[in-house]
């Protein structure tokens, strides 16, 4: 009897130890959800998508192992810690990515701003040359609105890259580009039709 009560206790005790010994990596998971949620407060959201799916991916993989542990008698959360352990690594990689691509997308949309700007001024130039005759009045009026118009577009480039937003900039200041430039391309066309008589 002694040692069935013996054998019992030494039972309960092993058991005790595996079970105990296998908590919850707790403090692991909130680091892991923490770096993740570091990279989307670093814009990672636009400047790291891909990266930030891919660690949303690997963090819920990591999350789900641990909860397929802890449904087992026996839990192994070595390979689950592994796994949040390098959800954190990669997250400070990603994260330290992020200030380089802020900078070439801010220099991507100068680029296109100061494009954008030239053209404008230049459509502006070439109108004063435009020929002022009785059939091209209403044009060189319309024009000018369109580039007036074009000149206020600009306010909304100048408010994107104030609000950081370089990639919504970019593509704004690429629009006025193409609308002045095909400004200059119909008062182009108005000379040579002028000069063709």
């Amino acid at each position: 009897m002694k040692n069935i009560v013996k054998g019992l206790a030494l039972a309960l005790i092993v058991v005790f130890a595996f079970t105990s010994c296998a908590k919850q990596p707790i403090q692991l998971m909130d680091s892991a959800k923490a770096a993740v949620q570091s990279v989307i407060d670093a814009k990672g959201s636009i400047y790291a998508k891909d990266e930030l799916a891919k660690l949303q991916g690997d963090l819920q993989a990591a999350l789900d192992a641990v909860t397929a542990q802890a449904k087992k008698f026996f839990k192994k959360y070595g390979p689950a810690k592994e796994m949040l352990t390098k959800v954190v690594a990669d997250a400070d990689s990603v994260k330290a990515l992020i200030p380089g691509r802020i900078a070439e997308a801010k220099a991507a949309a100068e680029t296109e701003i100061n494009a954008a700007k030239a053209a404008v001024e230049e459509a502006k130039a070439l109108l004063e040359k435009a020929p002022k005759g009785k059939g091209t009045k209403a044009d060189i009026e319309a024009m000018k609105a369109d580039l007036a118009g074009l000149e206020t577009a600009m306010a909304d480039v100048a408010s994107a890259m104030s609000a950081e937003d370089y990639f919504g900039a970019k593509d704004k200041a690429a629009v006025i580009k193409e609308k002045a430039a095909a400004i200059t391309e119909q008062i182009n066309a108005a000379i040579a039709k002028i000069k063709g008589r």
